[in-house]
């Protein structure tokens, strides 16, 4: 099966920023202007050509992306629960960009893995392949042979082994049943 995978537009925090939602109140956050350009221009590319389901995370972000591609190509669209981005806190309780940035730096520190005795707060990168694969092997059962998922920087490192993930680029992967996934990139 052939993944077409899609890491959402550009965000706008500002709006849960100026009405102080923590933990998953900041998965609210739309996307900018920029963004829906993005999002309208990867429904044009012609990696989309021959999907046939669009998987969307369902975080804001994710899933308005992925509403923008559907309504421009008529491809039908569902939601997948874990495809939502790496979970800074598991407790659910940040309530900053700030503090958030301070997770994800120290997540980028320990490459994702929790030191010897120790747990953090964030989620570990075998923790976010764990409830990942399954999505990409519940379509791949089903037999499809095209779709793509709209999802997070975060998920789409683990298939393309790539640091930088650009918002709204649409890239291809082959998914056979299992994948040799990328525990850590720089």
């Amino acid at each position: 099966m052939q993944i077409v995978l899609i890491r959402h537009g550009k965000p706008d925090y500002t709006p849960v920023d100026e009405r102080g939602f923590i933990g998953h109140g900041r998965s609210l956050a739309p996307l900018t202007e920029e963004g829906v350009r993005q999002a309208e221009a990867a429904a044009d590319s012609p990696e989309m050509q021959g999907v046939q389901l669009i998987v969307a995370s369902p975080l804001t972000r994710a899933l308005q992306t992925a509403a923008i591609i559907s309504r421009k190509t008529g491809i039908p669209l569902t939601v997948e629960i874990d495809l939502r981005e790496w979970e800074p806190d598991l407790t659910y309780q940040y309530k900053t960009s700030e503090e958030s940035f301070a997770l994800h730096q120290d997540f980028w520190a320990c490459k994702g893995v929790y030191p010897p005795g120790e747990t953090r707060r964030w989620e570990s990168v075998d923790d976010i392949i764990r409830r990942t694969d399954p999505v990409y092997r519940k379509y791949y059962d089903h037999g499809y042979e095209r779709i793509a998922v709209v999802a997070h920087g975060g998920v789409i490192r683990r298939l393309t082994g790539k640091g930088i993930v650009h918002y709204a680029a649409p890239e291809t992967v082959e998914y056979n049943g299992s994948f040799d996934y990328s525990a850590w990139v720089d």
